[in-house]
């Protein structure tokens, strides 16, 4: 039996919520959200995660960063204005077609939008996994009291790299190796 805490890629969908250009002059993080979402897009591509991409008011914050883009070449996107996803007519329908019950969320700003949609996620009986090193707002002390919001409301806060081995499952084969290059 596993412990209901270790993501199971067969069971994942991982959803980067409004990673956009116009937010990079603002998040403190972005960089590193960045880096981590794309090792985290490697892994997912590799385990066949599927991959949702919200897109907060595109007309005014642009699309998802470019690099992101490139990497995401299977991921699907959606477009919105709420700043809970769940709210948006379509989302959670979107979402219940992967037929995964783990979501996988990384993306800015913490304290708003994955702040909502996390909740609202939990709300529909889905097990959400915040990735604590995948998140950003303008202000730390804001980022971290939606991770420890999240967390009181049943959240499970982990990492990238402890997701991508929770998927990977197993070190002695040439998909780990592959996996091992991912996150070093």
């Amino acid at each position: 039996m596993l412990h209901s805490f270790n993501a199971q890629a067969a069971q994942s969908l991982l959803l980067v919520i409004d990673i956009q250009d116009k937010l990079q002059p603002a998040m403190k993080r972005y960089e590193q959200v960045k880096q981590i979402t794309l090792q985290l897009a490697k892994a997912a591509d590799l385990l066949a995660v599927p991959t949702l991409i919200t897109q907060q008011y595109k007309q005014g914050l642009g699309e998802t960063d470019l690099q992101l883009q490139q990497q995401f070449n299977q991921a699907s996107y959606f477009d919105k204005t709420h700043f809970s996803a769940c709210k948006e007519p379509g989302f959670l329908q979107q979402v219940a077609r992967f037929e995964r019950r783990q979501i996988i969320v990384v993306g800015m700003e913490a304290h708003v939008c994955v702040l909502q949609t996390c909740l609202d996620l939990l709300a529909n009986d889905y097990q959400v996994f915040l990735i604590a090193d995948g998140v950003s707002s303008r202000n730390d002390l804001h980022r971290d009291l939606a991770i420890a919001q999240l967390r009181q409301a049943g959240a499970v806060i982990s990492c990238a790299e402890s997701v991508i081995f929770q998927w990977a499952e197993v070190a002695n084969t040439r998909l780990f190796k592959s996996v091992l290059e991912i996150v070093k």
